[in-house]
């Protein structure tokens, strides 16, 4: 049976998540260590895990596997899942597979290295457009319809 697994903590886009599990009958994890209000949705269940770094992560990558979707931003945790079997997806509709995680991971590292060498460098990541949002309903109704088909 396919679950979905969100790693909740700073997702931009659990609310659609939620629409597009329902819509397809599928359980809905919505992974934290807190700060997460209870849905009323009987195919949501929220998940609290303890403070401490990576637990969510732990939690996740754990428990999916062949058939299961995961919505994370974070490189690491999205390879573990990958390297697990699940289907993941990048916050912006983005797929990450098992032929596009090792540059995508190598590219993670860089950007660490680079920041870490230049301590004054300012600004972030992109802002979460409506045309992400837009990608990631399609990318998650697109993986959950492949996973349900096996």
């Amino acid at each position: 049976m396919t679950a979905l697994y969100i790693d909740a903590d700073a997702c931009p886009v659990k609310a659609e998540a939620e629409r597009v599990a329902t819509r397809h009958r599928v359980t809905m994890y919505l992974v934290s260590n807190g700060g997460l209000r209870m849905s009323q949705n009987p195919l949501v269940e929220v998940v609290i895990v303890p403070d401490g770094p990576d637990v969510a992560d732990m939690w996740i990558a754990d428990r999916c596997g062949p058939g299961d979707v995961v919505v994370t931003g974070d490189i690491p945790l999205a390879a573990k899942c990958v390297e697990a079997g699940a289907r993941v997806l990048k916050h912006n509709g983005e797929a990450l597979t098992a032929a596009n995680i090792g540059n995508v991971l190598a590219t993670r590292d860089l950007m660490t290295d680079l920041r870490a060498a230049d301590p004054f460098r300012q600004g972030g990541g992109k802002g979460f457009t409506k045309a992400d949002r837009s990608r990631f309903l399609e990318a998650l109704e697109r993986e959950l319809r492949a996973a349900a088909r096996g």
